[in-house]
């Protein structure tokens, strides 16, 4: 029972730590992107598909048509 809480203790010391770390990064502005904002419009826009047009004439099948 006493490893568990060994454990627990660890997890939550090493959890607490990269915490730290990623506040740090970002308070030193680790995470701002000052580059693709200014070249965004630069960036190609993604086609979009058109769908296919559907034929106005309808094509009989034999085996729907009634005897």
């Amino acid at each position: 029972m006493s490893i568990i809480f060994l454990l627990l203790s660890v997890s939550i010391c090493v959890a607490i730590v990269f915490f730290i770390a990623f506040i740090i990064s970002v308070k030193r502005g680790q995470y701002d992107d000052t580059y693709t904002p200014a070249v965004r419009m630069l960036f190609e826009d993604e086609l979009v598909k058109e769908r296919p047009e559907t034929s106005t004439t309808t094509i009989k099948d034999s085996t729907n048509e009634q005897l």
